[in-house]
């Protein structure tokens, strides 16, 4: 049954709890760096090492971001010696979602970019809070 809230028509909460987990890894998508993170894991498998060089991040925001992805069961993690080794944990899926990412972007141009919301201004604004 929908809920209506002044005149406006709100998803019954079943469609909302429906979404949850889409919301969820969207979410994990949302960080810039966890992209790049995932394009180079696209290679083959990486250390923490490899990528803290590759990317020009610290140790620490790498082993964030890769708990993060390891959490949404996006990527995988092996022992190999005291190394933690990282690979995607389902290549080709992520593949098809990247591309159909890259598909939606080119037909929006940039209206995600200027979005008030989500946007390069709001992201911005969103890193300067953080320093403040």
């Amino acid at each position: 049954m929908a809920m209506k809230a002044k005149g406006t028509r709100l998803a019954p909460v079943g469609e909302v709890e429906a979404v949850t987990p889409a919301a969820s890894l969207f979410h994990s998508f949302s960080d810039p760096s966890r992209l790049v993170i995932l394009q180079h894991l696209q290679l083959g498998e990486h250390r923490v090492v490899d990528l803290t060089a590759h990317l020009g991040l610290s140790q620490s925001t790498v082993s964030k971001h890769l708990a993060c992805l390891h959490e949404t069961g996006m990527v995988t993690v092996r022992s190999e010696g005291r190394a933690s080794v990282y690979s995607l944990a389902h290549p080709e899926a992520l593949v098809e979602l990247l591309s159909a990412a890259e598909r939606v972007l080119a037909l929006t141009g940039d209206a995600v970019t200027l979005c008030p919301v989500h946007g390069t201004a709001a992201v911005s604004r969103e890193g300067q809070k953080r320093h403040e």
